[in-house]
């Protein structure tokens, strides 16, 4: 899967939360200053490039643009990315690696191991 900027996943975190919308709807949910509508535009077309988003005419110089992958799936590949780029494609290293830096003790490891066990 592809990877997001830090602009592009803001922007993908709107179309989540609000759905469907064109440029100036999407513009509208930003603080002030907000962002001009050409950038926005560009950034949309990137993200239509990567295949995140897609729009559909309303008009001919009118569209509405739409998520083509759920936050869920986008959460599942960049988890997927980091553990194939830094652990060998491994889960395991991941987990070894948290109980190494003590990010999660053995104890919460045994805990989700009965919680994963339990959900069978």
């Amino acid at each position: 899967m592809k990877t997001l900027t830090q602009k592009e996943e803001e922007i993908m975190n709107l179309f989540w939360e609000y759905g469907d919308m064109r440029i100036v709807e999407l513009q509208s949910h930003y603080d002030y200053p907000k962002p001009h509508v050409n950038t926005l535009s560009t950034l949309v077309k990137i993200l239509e490039e990567k295949d995140f988003l897609d729009h559909r005419a309303l008009t001919a110089r009118c569209f509405k643009y739409f998520a083509k992958i759920t936050r869920e799936d986008y959460r599942g590949g960049s988890l997927q990315n980091v553990v194939n780029k830094f652990f060998g494609k491994s889960y395991m290293n991941v987990v070894n690696t948290l109980v190494k830096d003590e990010k999660i003790t053995v104890e919460e490891l045994k805990e989700l191991i009965k919680m994963v066990e339990g959900g069978k």
